[in-house]
């Protein structure tokens, strides 16, 4: 046992990117925003959109609320990688490379397998864990209930690109202005 007599709890949230964070590609994009071209592996691609706010957001009500082993996952806008590079720069050509070998089209936060365990509340998905350890814990139980989650369906699955919420350019034109460029997170 991992925890031995401690009574630490360990959970997971799940997110992709940040938002302009070293892993983002936003600042490469802007960086090349005066005309040059940007490579983009495949037109197809979409991705979550996560704000650092949104970050935090979800690892405070996931401190808030976790009981042990559960994933949280947030409900979050999707983007197709296309409209990113015509919101971050749109006087550059594009030029597509072709998929990178481990390199995946969308971004997939919650999987058909875990459908069977996951609930979902307004801004949330939960997913419990697979274990028999969820059928004799009544904290968790209790913590599902507390928060209203309900039970998605079974062979449901939470990706970018079956998302039903997709940014336009003018909607991540004002997330980048608001979340990078205006509060200094972006230097050239």
């Amino acid at each position: 046992n991992i925890k031995g007599s401690r009574s630490i709890i360990f959970s997971v949230v799940r997110y992709g990117n940040v938002m302009g964070s070293r892993g983002s590609v936003i600042p490469f994009f802007l960086s090349k925003k005066d005309g040059e071209e940007l490579t983009i592996t495949d037109s197809r691609m979409t991705r979550f959109n996560i704000t650092l706010n949104e970050a935090v957001d979800l690892v405070i009500f996931a401190l808030e609320n976790a009981t042990g082993g559960e994933i949280f996952v947030p409900k979050l806008p999707s983007y197709k990688i296309t409209d990113l590079a015509k919101a971050s720069a749109p006087k550059c050509k594009i030029r597509y490379i072709g998929i990178r070998p481990g390199e995946k089209l969308h971004e997939e936060m919650v999987t058909l397998p875990e459908s069977i365990n996951t609930y979902e509340t307004k801004k949330y998905y939960i997913i419990l864990p697979s274990i028999q350890f969820f059928a004799t814990n009544t904290n968790l139980k209790n913590s599902i209930k507390k928060l209203g989650a309900k039970k998605v369906k079974n062979e449901f699955s939470y990706s970018s690109g079956n998302n039903k919420h997709f940014l336009k350019v003018n909607e991540l034109k004002k997330l980048i202005d608001l979340n990078i460029l205006s509060n200094g997170n972006y230097t050239k």
